[in-house]
């Protein structure tokens, strides 16, 4: 792991472009800004090529021999079937309105970590190899041929980007600058170019059903443990099925949230609302994820990962399916799933059977976000909630990229902390559509590259530590996974004294539940600080 520098520092950043234009500038590989390469045995497990030993320091790569020509026949191959892609080639006319959108080059000020540039890498190819004007005129047309330089750049480059879609919000043209990294990563895919944060969990998740490959004993152990300690704050002991034929709703969390703190808690809160409500719904062992790192590696792969929870879904019988607080799972469910395994026409489209609420949004799916489901039931009075079991907590809301950006998931959250505890929005231009990134997203929530991490994640710290100093705010909320794993180090580098939480550990912290005992501590076993506490009645049936 490369030496990390100080906050002021890495604050020092130079936005001036070098002296040579950017196909004459040659990419320096530097330690601390990548992640290690995929290992061979998890690109054998899901069949990715090429799969062998190889360092990214390293000068040779490791390439099959006829690797320019699997790259371009799989452009080619896209450019027949994505007809976004093409319009994307086409119609960037580099008017920079995307450039100072995105955090890594604001965190780095590098150009070719600007959007319009990022994309240019893939596009001078594309202009060299499948327009007249590239073939006749090359570099006049911002055309260049592939080489391997070229090929390490796109490696490089590809995955310095957290397919935020940010900067999609702010083009005049709408080019989703995302998906042509989603797509350079593919191709690299063809010739056995991957980190290992990313192809490892895709393997593990298609043989175990999870990304960090827990086998299901080992998952039943961890639901176990935080029953336990739901007992010990609240004396109410849960009663948790796992894969029940029958039952109403298949709930599927994130690993993250299973195996990990502060995630842990998040999950907390959950199955503790899930109890008090009553509902009928079991956990799978088997499709014990929701993730999806296949979104980080190709479309197919994608659609394989996305298939086991509706074969799960299924295989049980359920009606219909809740998604814990997951980014990327959401993102799936939102934008592909349709196109890819759907519509799931064996499964009802979902009714909250606490309110009798239909979610027609989920139409198709059969598919809701469990902030949607809570929403539901404060909103119809199905809660008794304390939010002074919350006092000394003063939180904040991160959009997080996919639930936001890609799902439109706005309003949920924030009603939920309406009446769960104290909290305070950051400045406009730093949420909802518009939210920066957590610098980690896509499959980059590794050790190695954590100064591309603090970088990247420098627009987001600055936002909490606006709010830290206004508002007083020491917790930073979200409804995403990688967000509560990769936040933590962020806010510690930058903003010191902020944690991090889901919003469903708030909504366990102040829900009130039939039979509990006097609760003195909260989901972190941390002493209550209400001194007389005051009941919102959100009512209770």
């Amino acid at each position: 792991m490369a030496k990390l520098p100080k906050p002021e520092e890495l604050l020092n950043i130079s936005y001036n472009p070098p002296a040579t234009g950017w196909m004459k500038t040659k990419t320096e590989i530097r330690e601390g800004f990548f992640c290690h390469a995929g290992k061979p045995e998890s690109l054998e497990m899901v069949s990715l090529p090429n799969a062998r030993d190889w360092r990214v320091p390293d000068d040779d790569w490791k390439l099959p021999p006829d690797w320019q020509t699997i790259i371009l026949d799989g452009l080619r191959d896209r450019l027949d079937r994505f007809r976004s892609l093409k319009v994307f080639m086409d119609c960037c006319v580099r008017c920079g309105a995307c450039s100072d959108k995105c955090h890594f080059f604001l965190g780095s000020g590098d150009p070719k970590n600007m959007p319009v540039l990022r994309a240019e890498l893939l596009r001078s190819v594309y202009r060299k190899e499948f327009t007249l004007a590239g073939k006749l005129m090359a570099k006049m047309v911002g055309a260049r041929e592939l080489t391997e330089d070229v090929l390490k750049e796109w490696f490089y480059y590809f995955f310095q980007c957290s397919e935020c879609r940010r900067c999609s919000v702010f083009c005049p043209y709408g080019i989703d600058t995302a998906e042509i990294t989603m797509l350079g990563r593919e191709l690299l895919n063809l010739v056995g170019l991957n980190i290992d944060w990313i192809v490892t969990p895709v393997a593990n998740c298609f043989e175990k059903g999870n990304h960090l490959g827990i086998q299901p004993h080992g998952i039943v152990d961890s639901y176990d443990m935080m029953l336990d300690d739901i007992e010990d704050i609240t004396g109410v002991r849960l009663d948790l099925s796992y894969n029940r034929k029958g039952a109403e709703i298949l709930y599927v969390p994130p690993s993250g949230d299973i195996f990990a703190t502060p995630g842990n808690y998040t999950l907390m809160g959950q199955l503790m609302l899930f109890h008090e409500l009553g509902l009928d719904y079991t956990v799978s062992t088997f499709n014990s994820e929701g993730g999806n790192f296949g979104l980080f590696t190709s479309n197919e792969m994608m659609k394989r990962l996305n298939q086991k929870i509706y074969a799960e879904a299924q295989r049980l019988g359920v009606k219909f399916i809740i998604g814990g607080e997951c980014g990327h799972m959401w993102r799936v469910i939102h934008q592909y799933m349709d196109t890819m395994n759907g519509p799931a026409n064996f499964l009802e489209v979902p009714k909250n059977p606490i309110t009798g609420t239909v979610f027609e949004n989920a139409a198709s799916t059969k598919m809701i976000h469990v902030t949607e489901f809570t929403a539901d039931c404060i909103r119809h009075n199905k809660l008794k909630l304390d939010p002074s079991r919350n006092k000394g907590i003063v939180a904040t809301y991160h959009d997080s990229c996919n639930p936001a950006r890609a799902m439109g998931l706005l309003e949920e959250p924030r009603y939920i902390l309406d009446h769960v505890c104290e909290w305070y929005e950051m400045p406009e231009d730093t949420i909802r559509e518009k939210t920066f990134c957590c610098g980690s997203g896509s499959g980059l929530n590794a050790e190695e590259n954590m100064e591309l991490r603090m970088r990247g994640g420098f627009p987001r710290a600055n936002a909490v530590k606006y709010v830290h100093e206004k508002h007083g705010v020491n917790m930073l909320s979200c409804v995403c996974a990688i967000d509560r794993a990769a936040l933590p180090p962020l806010m510690n580098y930058w903003v010191p004294g902020v944690d991090v939480c889901g919003v469903h550990e708030l909504v366990g912290n102040a829900l009130v539940m039939k039979g509990e005992k006097e609760r003195e501590e909260n989901l972190r076993f941390e002493p209550l600080q209400n001194q007389d506490p005051v009941m919102e009645e959100v009512g209770h049936e």
